[in-house]
């Protein structure tokens, strides 16, 4: 399996939007809580600063996504936040350290200096060693900053990427 990483286009969306959605369902590391529709996704997707997604060369299947965009304004607008997704079916294969790799390359040619990672959930044990290899750091913990799916709160550990 050859994958490849590129700015989505319109044709990626349903495969975008699927996996999404799977990180949203899991409940273990995306703060958000509703699924994207077809159309939500279109135009989520299109706002951000640039969405890259990752894809099986011999399919053009998509396997995995990430968005990036501004973490604040003004006179924070230099700091990047990214998100990222893999499908389920397809993790441990080094999908998220390309789509990692790529999103500090496009972050450095939109002109930010930082990218900082808001809400990395201290039981991601897999995310927090790879953001580490890369050469994130951790920025400290909010203990109960995430909530779970079955309500209980979990430590999450913001980290920061100097570009």
């Amino acid at each position: 399996m050859t994958i490849k990483i590129t700015q989505w286009n319109e044709k990626a969306v349903g495969g975008m939007v699927r996996i999404w959605n799977q990180v949203v369902a899991e409940g273990n590391a995306f703060p958000q809580t509703n699924l994207l529709s077809y159309e939500e996704g279109k135009t989520f997707f299109a706002a951000q600063d640039y969405t890259g997604i990752a894809y099986e060369e011999e399919t053009s299947g998509v396997v995995g996504l990430y968005i990036l965009h501004p973490n604040n304004v003004g006179r924070c607008g230099h700091i990047a936040n990214t998100s990222y997704a893999v499908d389920r079916s397809l993790r441990g294969q080094h999908i998220g350290r390309l789509l990692v790799e790529d999103s500090i390359v496009q972050a450095r040619d939109l002109g930010y200096g930082i990218i900082q990672l808001n809400a990395v959930v201290a039981t991601n044990k897999t995310a927090l060693k790879l953001y580490q290899d890369i050469g994130f750091k951790p920025l400290g913990k909010i203990e109960g900053g995430f909530r779970m799916d079955d309500g209980h709160y979990e430590t999450i550990v913001p980290h920061v990427y100097y570009l």
